[in-house]
């Protein structure tokens, strides 16, 4: 089945009688929705799982703020290439003509929100055209492009229970660095 997991849909039947339904979300893109909003990710699941339905799926944990730090700007600069990756999209889909050189990646984890932030920043002021719109970017000007958040064990199922879930059981690799959690609606 192919659908957008962020909108509504329907599961098709399954064969035979008395089945449940089974969600699975892997890797951490939970992580990419601000609470609130993984909040109504997990109740429409919990909708199209139906009563009793059950939920697997995969957090990133919080961990020391250096291990977060420095992931997300590795030495191979890969997280930046895929970040900086946007403005190369920009000007092949939309007709623009951004200097890529002009600009960098920024990544750092902001402990109080439990997240890590990831930015492009402008390191000149500069105009660029974009869809047949100038825009202008300030020196030091930063362009958000993504969240990833971070949560303790404690805190996902919190999270999960504003859903209708309840856990069931967690797995954490033995660096406790990501958790797999199973849940069950209410």
């Amino acid at each position: 089945m192919c659908a957008d997991y962020t909108r509504p849909f329907l599961l098709p039947p399954l064969p035979g009688a008395g089945g449940k339904q089974a969600g699975f979300f892997p890797g951490s893109t939970i992580g990419n929705f601000e609470p609130d909003a993984a909040v109504a990710f997990l109740a429409n699941y919990a909708r199209v799982l139906g009563p009793g339905g059950e939920m697997l799926i995969g957090v990133d944990l919080k961990k020391d703020p250096e291990i977060l730090n420095a992931a997300y700007n590795d030495r191979a600069e890969v997280t930046a290439a895929f970040n900086l990756n946007l403005l190369k999209r920009v000007n092949r889909e939309l007709d623009a003509d951004l200097e890529i050189d002009r600009f960098e990646h920024v990544a750092f984890y902001n402990e109080a929100e439990g997240r890590v932030e990831i930015y492009i920043r402008s390191l000149v002021a500069q105009e660029a055209r974009i869809a047949g719109t100038r825009f202008r970017f300030a020196e030091d000007e930063l362009i958000h492009t993504e969240y990833s958040y971070k949560y303790s064990v404690a805190e996902f199922r919190a999270l999960a229970s504003r859903a209708g879930f309840r856990p069931v059981d967690t797995w954490t690799d033995p660096a406790a660095l990501f958790s797999v959690h199973y849940f069950r609606l209410r």
